[in-house]
């Protein structure tokens, strides 16, 4: 029997990853979260795990008292998280913390030797290098959970050890705003905004999808997971979310990975790689789908994905420094403090003054944060 855990459990990714778990018959050792008492209570009766963790430590002491008459340890705040992602019986750990607040748990199941399925992307975009030095040094393994990310980890299965990978081709599905100019969303809403039309994910991931910022953090992490240049990273806006992404290698060859829009399909797979297991999904129907439809990126509308790839080019701080001012402005859109198209504005004049540096520690993306958050806020006159 597999033993998991799963780093924030009560969110979209965490609770499919419980539906997969309960599907497989996996043991959960433990559940961390950010501060949902009542629902992390449900998990923790119906998974039975070791330990629980939540962010607000006010809830925490809430749930310690709810689940007082079970046998979870009950513990608090960002190092009660990382005990949980480093002292477990887990065989893999499920990272799907949204945002740079899942990068020391990240770090923390590296560097405990443990294997990893990866569904937050702000690890490897703000953490760089720290993080894979940290996996190729404890011997532990990356497997990625974003849908368009373990379609190229699938694509790349048969590769010949002769051949080479000419281009990756990420989907994106275009988000609610897809075909509007830069006059139709001066005005848009929050509602609007996170109304996206084939994916259901948290509030900050979908207004991410709506800018069309989680394609350029999408690009940022492929360059890093699998070795290639940002110039081999293209991206083609697939309106049905069917073809998950693709490989192109140097015979000009394309493979593809085809699912339905259902995040339990790839996060099974992160499970149970190298092996494959009856589908928690219904099966695909190409026939149903009826036209597939492909279509090049708006990129001087949705300006997040050039910002990205800029920021990838030039390295060092710069990826850690577009995510936080993003996460910052982000927020600040979600609050009806600032307007839509402010956001890429924000991420650019905020990201201009960084000081670059090549190498850097975990305490440098964190200063980099603080920064950028307090930059883009001064900027906003927030």
């Amino acid at each position: 029997m597999k033993t998991i855990g799963i780093l924030g459990s009560t969110g979209s990714i965490g609770t499919q990853s419980l539906d997969v778990a309960k599907k497989r018959g996996y043991r959960v050792s433990f559940l961390t979260a950010g501060s949902n008492a009542a629902l992390m209570e449900q998990q923790i009766r119906e998974f039975h795990p070791e330990k629980a963790a939540l962010l607000n430590e006010a809830k925490a002491r809430e749930l310690k008292m709810r689940v007082s008459d079970t046998s979870t340890r009950i513990l608090s705040g960002e190092e009660g998280i990382c005990e949980c992602a480093a002292n477990s019986g887990a065989d893999i750990v499920i990272n799907a913390i949204v945002g740079l607040a899942g990068l020391r748990p990240t770090l923390a199941v590296l560097n405990a030797g443990k294997n990893l399925a990866l569904a937050n992307k702000e690890s490897l975009v703000a953490g760089g290098e720290l993080v894979l030095s940290e996996a190729e040094k404890h011997h532990a393994k990356i497997l990625p959970v974003d849908s368009e990310h373990s379609a190229i980890f699938q694509c790349l299965q048969g590769k010949p050890s002769n051949a080479a990978v000419k281009k990756i081709i990420l989907t994106a599905s275009g988000g609610p705003f897809f075909g509007k100019t830069e006059k139709d969303l001066e005005k848009v809403t929050v509602k609007q905004a996170l109304n996206h039309p084939n994916w259901s994910m948290g509030a900050k991931i979908t207004i991410d999808s709506a800018t069309m910022f989680n394609k350029g953090l999408e690009l940022i992490e492929a360059v890093r997971l699998f070795h290639v240049r940002p110039s081999q990273v293209d991206i083609v806006v697939h309106r049905e979310s069917i073809v998950h992404s693709l490989v192109m290698y140097d015979d000009n060859s394309v493979i593809a990975q085809l699912g339905l829009p259902d995040m339990r399909i790839p996060i099974q797979y992160a499970l149970t790689y190298p092996e494959r297991y009856e589908s928690p999904v219904e099966e695909l129907d190409l026939a149903k789908c009826g036209t597939l439809t492909f279509f090049a990126p708006d990129e001087k509308t949705f300006r997040c994905i050039d910002l990205c790839r800029q920021a990838v080019e030039k390295g060092g701080l710069y990826p850690a420094a577009v995510n936080s001012a993003n996460e910052e402005a982000n927020a600040m859109f979600r609050a009806g403090q600032i307007r839509f198209l402010e956001i890429p504005r924000l991420i650019e004049a905020a990201s201009a003054a960084v000081h670059n540096q090549e190498h850097f520690t975990i305490d440098d993306v964190f200063s980099i944060d603080r920064q950028m958050r307090e930059t883009v806020r001064a900027l906003a006159k927030v």
